[in-house]
């Protein structure tokens, strides 16, 4: 396993169709290997929610995290991780300027029907993705 503490890392709902589409989405683009990702079912994902007291039985929120620094959640999240993957994609910034109770109302109603978006086909990484994630 990388040394994921120098990481950005995303936690996601490894059972959701929508969200392994973009963890993919970001792994495909991570040109400059910032970012790690567990899923919030995993114990270090549930390691994670409990250390903040965050709900660990609710799975439906992307959260960013740079240890010792910071996280992220909903579109907050979604905008830094376009922002750290450079390039076009930091002309999201231009979805800074949305108040973020408007975005993550947006990002709530995707969230709530995120099933019905995407098949729930199985993400397979190769060897180079499967030491991107986090299992512990």
């Amino acid at each position: 396993m990388e040394n994921w503490e120098n990481k950005h890392i995303v936690f996601f709902d490894g059972n959701c169709g929508v969200c392994n589409f973009w963890v993919q989405w970001i792994l495909e683009r991570d040109k400059k290997d910032k970012f790690m990702f567990a899923s919030l079912q995993s114990g270090f994902g549930q390691q994670f929610l409990s250390e903040r007291g965050l709900d660990t039985k609710v799975f439906n929120t992307l959260y960013l995290w740079k240890p010792n620094q910071y996280y992220l959640i909903k579109s907050k999240a979604v905008l830094e991780i376009a922002n750290i993957l450079g390039g076009i994609y930091r002309l999201s910034i231009i979805g800074k300027i949305i108040p973020a109770f408007l975005s993550d109302q947006l990002y709530d109603i995707i969230s709530k029907n995120r099933m019905k978006l995407a098949n729930q086909k199985c993400f397979l990484p190769d060897e180079h993705q499967k030491k991107k994630f986090i299992q512990v």
